[in-house]
């Protein structure tokens, strides 16, 4: 068990709970050409002796790398040769409650690499890490270096370059797409050849970083240690590369650690109720040899986890942990009641053929021959919102009842893809089923010689703590489920 934390000091800080989140720290080793020297990022040093502890109690661990590119003054860049990327016009909001809407926006450019910068950058590959074997860890598979996607994909004349400001008080930007570990002076000739970046001026390189992680298979649901009682690891420790897939990580290890020493229950999302469960479903059932990005591909119930009904979907489990206030949970009802509402309005209201034939004329739709409900023609693939508010009814149903874009996006996606949300519902629910049948913890699968040699072996190793979870580890089959079943009573 966690009894708190020791300092390199020598301070000891005193916990019941302890989260792990050391980023790229981990004995952390920075790559820039030929030079190589310990940090956890630019300017910072590594967290040496974390890992040897752990290992030492009988943890596995492994070795990551990840990629930076070339921070440089925006003032030094020529934007009038590049293509503006400007930000969307309707910006959307992060939150849910009535915050202010973005007014003004600072536009990104893209440009190109080209066949002469990447003969320059070749120049640098003989004492480039990446292929010298200085490095020798896996990087991420889909944000690969500028030297990769030139060696990976040399049939390609130009790469595109997104030059992004680093934010509203600075100069600084942000050279998207041009990740590189290669030396500095290739660095520096290199784009100086793309265009717009003829008189640029660097901040800093870019750089490559070897760390440590420790396979998430050795966690549980709530981001805890097996091995440790009361100690949590959350981010790139765990094998994962993003911001969000970082930021998810370190909520639910947060919460599950307050959660536990309070000796309440803990807060775990299923894979149908949230990417963040699909994220540590992923990570603790069938772990990870190369840095995880959680991609919307990953998920099998992506009809359910929409962007906008992520309220719906989470505002009352926060409201319930004490993380979502009144206010929030309050204005989610509002706007699922109010949704609610204008999809029956739909069911149960009808057209006539006169009103509807010129909008299905306008879209080319098959016209209609007599009266039916709303709710069949507004499926139409063609058919949309702004389609229906040309009937009178339903101007005057949005009108008097004050409806605004967010009621009438929902009640909209709710009409078009009723059927298949229906269908994944069903298919969640099954699933359901066997995610409610627990295995016992620490179980001795040695024993069921009915199992196959490898689903006894992974099923040793990870431990899962459903018959759903089982059922999801790779080399575990259907027939090695049915055993599981047999033996669990059902």
């Amino acid at each position: 068990k966690v009894v708190g934390v020791r300092t390199s000091l020598g301070i000891d800080i005193r916990a019941k709970a302890v989260v792990l989140t050391n980023g790229t720290f981990l004995n952390g080793l920075i790559h820039i050409g030929e030079k190589q020297f310990g940090g956890g990022r630019a300017g910072e040093k590594a967290a040496t002796g974390i890992t040897e502890q752990l290992v030492d109690i009988g943890f596995d661990s492994g070795r990551m790398k990840t990629g930076t590119p070339p921070r440089v003054d925006g003032r030094s860049l020529d934007y009038s040769r590049m293509i503006p990327q400007p930000g969307d016009t309707d910006p959307e909001k992060f939150s849910y409650l009535k915050t202010p809407i973005l007014k003004t926006q600072r536009d990104c450019h893209m440009t190109h690499t080209s066949a002469l910068v990447h003969e320059v950058l070749r120049e640098g590959f003989d004492r480039s890490p990446m292929f010298n074997g200085r490095i020798k860890s896996i990087g991420p598979r889909y944000c690969p270096s500028i030297e990769d996607k030139i060696h990976r994909f040399s049939e390609k004349d130009a790469h595109q370059i997104f030059v992004e400001p680093e934010g509203w008080q600075t100069v600084e930007v942000y050279v998207n797409g041009f990740s590189t570990s290669l030396p500095e002076d290739i660095q520096y000739k290199a784009l100086r050849s793309v265009v717009g970046f003829e008189n640029v001026k660097f901040f800093r390189p870019g750089y490559a970083i070897e760390y440590d992680y420790f396979p998430p298979t050795q966690l549980r649901h709530t981001l805890e240690t097996k091995l440790i009682d009361n100690l949590y690891f959350a981010g790139q420790i765990n094998g994962t590369t993003g911001y969000e897939e970082a930021a998810s990580q370190g909520l639910m290890a947060g919460i599950n650690a307050h959660l536990k020493i309070k000796e309440k229950e803990p807060f775990i999302l299923k894979r149908d109720e949230a990417y963040i469960g699909v994220l540590i479903d992923d990570l603790i059932t069938k772990g990870t040899e190369e840095p995880y990005r959680m991609f919307t591909s990953r998920a099998e119930y992506r009809t359910l986890l929409r962007q906008d009904n992520a309220d719906l979907r989470l505002t009352p489990k926060g409201y319930d942990i004490g993380l979502a206030k009144e206010e929030r949970l309050i204005r989610m009802e509002e706007k699922q009641e109010a949704s609610e509402k204008l999809v029956s309005f739909f069911r149960n209201t009808s057209y006539t053929p006169e009103e509807i034939n010129p909008i299905l004329e306008e879209v080319a739709s098959a016209p209609v021959k007599q009266a039916d409900k709303m709710f069949k023609v507004f499926s139409r693939p063609k058919v949309t919102m702004d389609h229906m508010l040309q009937l009178d009814a339903v101007s005057e149903y949005v009108h008097s009842n004050d409806l605004d874009t967010e009621v009438m996006e929902q009640a909209e996606i709710q009409v078009k893809y009723a059927g298949y949300i229906e269908k994944e519902k069903n298919n969640a629910d099954k699933l359901l089923r066997l995610e409610n049948i627990k295995i016992p913890e620490n179980f001795d699968y040695s024993k069921l010689k009915s199992l196959s040699y490898e689903a006894r072996e992974k099923l040793q190793v990870i431990q899962p703590a459903t018959i759903s979870q089982a059922s999801r580890i790779s080399g575990v089959s259907p027939s090695d489920v049915s055993v599981l079943l047999v033996f669990l009573g059902r």
